[in-house]
């Protein structure tokens, strides 16, 4: 037997998990009411009224976004604002593998504008803001990433990250902040735009970008996922079809609608993400959401290749796992990151060369602050930018081995605690607790995601009994199981990508969540297994 006394074992039951659940909220539930007025983010009563004026004035407005789900969201709520009032208005998304992230110069060469407005990006935009002035281009920054030392020259900057910033709820998405500065507008041209219709878009993104799901996050999910199974949006209504489940949680949104999203930036343009979003007709957006299908099925593709490669690159004995591949494909570098992270249990970068310069991504672990380290040690880098949990950089190729060697010395000064993953077992469940009662409690405290994670439960010990593989590529296990020697009834564990063969003593410890499964109108609870230790 595995040495699992580091694990969870108190057996709970669905009071105390009731009570355990009900203790990670200190405060009452947030309505939409309670969410703080927009005009508390700094400068955004100003840019709300320069926004205002453009439009009074008949100016050029283009929009610049971003190509993840967060930058693709934010700009599909700004078209499809400007297309209500109605309003002209020019929206890019910047290529990934031509024009690189946000606002760039090269971006810039090819608009011809009044104002330029960001949604996503731009606080790091330090070159793109000179071209403006220098062009006599107003230039409004919305954005959530944490400022560098030098802030960009813009007209405005709305980032409630922003030192001077009194937003009191700072932890909000690309399109929250987009989302709340159009609400400004909306008043500053008495329209009669109803800022709920955009919840079902805002809610993929805040799920999608990670943020915490408490506080008013919390609240604009739970309402976002409320529209997004009623809302006459084309898209919204794919993506129910696609679902087709009578309640759409976070996590069906996080694994089987963000990545299809994400695919479109990450293989070929984000043009086609947006497309969907903004669909006029279900025709159109079926159409996009078929080929964002196909994007995500290679990305998946190139993904397992691309793991493959960095595994063998990395150094288990490494506080920071630094890799670095020729070739390895740009759109995928971010994923393998997380990969990396969920199988050293350590913060990730991985790098793809390309003509002797590195591009890529890292992802934490913990409470270690990945973006901290990088800047600690960005003398080594040309760019870099991102948050506690995630960020981007770029490197020449030359520089790499230093770099690694250096942030490691920086990571060896860290609290080993902060590298302990945030995942914790919450105790262990009895078989008959386990049934359609336990997933309507689960059901009390959704949304879970970041910072209200759905809780995981130990089956420790436990007979095998049998083990299918599914899958086209039988590359998914079904595991049944007897909890204790003398029980009759078994559960059935599902291990996706996971090929697992019967061990020599038929037993197993694992960790797992419980989901609720719909198909052919029955409904029961279904184990997904997180670790088998």
């Amino acid at each position: 037997m595995k040495n699992t006394t580091h694990l969870n074992t108190k057996i709970l039951t669905k009071n105390s998990l009731y009570a355990l659940l009900s203790s990670r909220f200190s405060q009452e539930e947030k309505k939409l009411s309670d969410i703080p007025s927009p005009a508390l983010l700094q400068d955004a009563s100003h840019a709300a009224k320069r926004i205002a004026h453009a439009i009074n004035n008949k100016e050029k407005i283009t929009l610049v976004g971003d190509y993840d789900v967060d930058g693709v969201s934010s700009t599909a709520i700004m078209v499809d604002f400007f297309r209500q009032i109605p309003y002209p208005l020019e929206a890019i998304i910047p290529n990934r593998f031509k024009d690189g992230y946000g606002v760039s110069p090269t971006v810039l060469e090819r608009v011809d504008a009044d104002l330029v407005i960001t949604v996503d990006n731009g606080i790091a935009a330090v070159a793109a803001s000179k071209i403006c002035k220098e062009r006599g281009i107003d230039f409004i920054i919305t954005d959530h990433h944490t400022p560098g030392d030098i802030l960009p020259h813009a007209t405005y900057i709305v980032d409630p990250k922003l030192s001077t910033c009194t937003y009191p709820f700072k932890e909000i998405c690309g399109a929250q902040v987009a989302w709340l500065l159009l609400g400004l507008v909306k008043k500053e041209l008495h329209l009669s735009i109803n800022m709920k219709q955009f919840l079902d878009i805002l809610a993929i993104a805040i799920i999608a970008d990670i943020m915490p799901l408490i506080d008013i996050n919390r609240t604009l999910v739970r309402e976002g996922l409320k529209v997004l199974m009623t809302s006459n949006r084309p898209s919204s209504i794919i993506i129910r079809d696609f679902l087709n489940k009578s309640v759409i949680t976070s996590e069906d949104i996080a694994f089987q609608i963000a990545p299809r999203i994400n695919s479109a930036g990450r293989l070929e343009d984000a043009s086609i993400a947006l497309d969907f979003y903004t669909a006029k007709d279900t025709h159109a957006a079926f159409k996009q959401f078929e080929l964002l299908g196909q994007l995500n099925n290679l990305r998946k593709e190139t993904e397992a290749e691309c793991t493959k490669e960095a595994l063998t690159c990395g150094d288990a004995n490494a506080d920071v796992i630094v890799v670095s591949g020729e070739g390895w494909h740009e759109g995928v570098v971010g994923i393998v990151a997380a990969r990396l992270v969920e199988h050293f249990g350590r913060p990730a970068i991985v790098l793809s060369i390309e003509n002797g310069f590195a591009k890529g991504s890292a992802r934490s672990i913990g409470e270690v602050s990945i973006y901290e380290l990088i800047k600690a040690n960005d003398s080594y880098l040309s760019k870099f930018g991102g948050h506690k949990m995630a960020a981007g950089l770029g490197l020449k190729e030359e520089n790499i081995d230093a770099f690694r060697e250096a942030i490691n010395k920086t990571a060896s000064k860290l609290d080993k605690e902060d590298f302990i993953p945030k995942e914790s077992i919450s105790g262990t469940l009895q078989t008959e607790d386990i049934d359609l009662e336990l997933l309507s409690l689960l059901e009390q405290f959704e949304p879970y995601g970041e910072a209200n994670l759905r809780p995981t439960f130990l089956v420790e010990n436990a007979e095998v009994v049998n083990i299918k593989l599914m899958g086209a590529d039988k590359s998914h296990s079904r595991i049944e199981i007897r909890q204790n020697p003398h029980e009759r009834k078994t559960l059935e564990l599902i291990a996706f990508r996971t090929v697992y063969t019967m061990p020599h003593d038929r037993k197993i410890t694992c960790s797992y969540t419980v989901a609720k499964n719909e198909f052919n109108n029955k409904v029961s609870a279904q184990l997904l297994v997180n670790k088998i230790y």
